[in-house]
């Protein structure tokens, strides 16, 4: 593929979060929009002033940072990288042409990384995974979905696993969103083979801009998979401010009662205005309509900017930061005469 190509493929990928061009489009000043459109925590874990001494230092390995997400996350082997997206890219290089199956709906860049490294990539719905698995090399689910908040029991992906991994293949799980449910994330037995656990500190912790991820699986992959990505794939200030957040245990906690509780409030007041969820999970909710589009237009023009998607039609609202922005939210939802 020609690097055109390639530029234009990238063009056609759109995420949540592209408010200036909503500015610019609507017309309306950058500080007075309501941003829902990214899924991520609105109240982020609050980052300390970052001593001096860290920005002037190489990254360390044996800074803390692996030793606190193996705690967080009960993996046994784990590797940091620049955000899951950094990993979300190089996994496909660590296999030789393959048969892969992804959900859709589901978070785009997996699917256009599988393709643009050349593998046959085949999109599937959630009720299609069974038959899929017979034919498939690499199956990827986010768990989870994104933007469908679809989720599945731990035994019927442990299944699913299986089959795959009899015959070499890999079952890829993002977890991007399951830090509400830590029960649930399959971490824990991440480092058996051809097992691939995505973990994100974007979500949850509301920290995006750190660009900080971590792959959990077995060991000879994680070795393969750093020796792609070089040394010093996670800087160090952004090493510091996330074995931080992972330590806060309190804040944790407390997020994940906070979450629970403003995911629901979410769910009522969209009900309560006619916008019924279809699905979601506690850091947004998803709305299956054909008036997908209309609505998208009607709240931007409200300057409450969610995230629309074309295929399904659907809309995804997140969460609100404060009670200012959940009023101001519950007032552009009730239809202007």
């Amino acid at each position: 593929m020609t690097t055109s190509q390639l530029i234009k493929q990238r063009a056609g990928l759109h995420h949540g979060g592209r408010l200036l061009a909503a500015a610019k489009h609507y017309n309306i000043p950058l500080e007075q929009w309501l941003d829902l459109s990214t899924g991520i925590n609105p109240n982020a874990w609050p980052v300390p002033t970052i001593p001096g001494d860290v920005w002037s230092r190489l990254p360390e390995e044996n800074d803390g940072l692996e030793a606190a997400a193996r705690d967080y996350y009960g993996a046994e082997h784990l590797l940091p990288v620049a955000g899951s997206q950094a990993a979300i890219q190089a996994l496909p290089l660590l296999r030789t042409r393959a048969r892969v199956a992804v959900l859709n709906p589901a978070y785009a860049e997996h699917a256009h990384a599988w393709k643009r490294a050349g593998h046959e990539v085949t999109p599937i719905g959630e009720h299609q995974i069974d038959d899929a698995i017979a034919q498939a090399d690499v199956l990827i689910l986010v768990h989870p979905n994104n933007p469908t908040g679809a989720r599945f029991t731990t035994q019927q992906l442990l299944t699913w696993h299986k089959q795959l991994s009899a015959r070499g293949g890999w079952l890829i799980v993002d977890e991007a969103f399951m830090d509400s449910t830590p029960e649930h994330s399959l971490c824990q037995i991440g480092s058996q083979d051809g097992l691939i656990i995505l973990r994100s500190l974007g979500k949850f912790f509301g920290l995006a801009g750190i660009r900080v991820g971590f792959v959990c699986a077995q060991p000879q992959l994680l070795e393969q998979l750093h020796n792609l990505l070089g040394p010093w794939s996670v800087n160090a200030p952004a090493r510091w401010v996330a074995t931080k957040a992972l330590q806060d245990k309190a804040w944790q906690q407390q997020c994940i009662q906070k979450l629970n509780e403003e995911g629901a409030k979410l769910n009522t007041l969209l009900t309560k205005h006619g916008f019924f969820p279809t699905g979601g999970c506690t850091l947004f909710q998803w709305i299956l309509t054909p008036r997908a589009e209309q609505l998208h237009k009607q709240l931007a023009q409200e300057g409450v900017f969610t995230r629309l998607f074309t295929e399904p039609a659907s809309l995804r609202f997140g969460l609100p930061k404060n009670e200012a922005e959940w009023q101001r939210l519950e007032i552009a939802l009730v239809p202007t005469e």
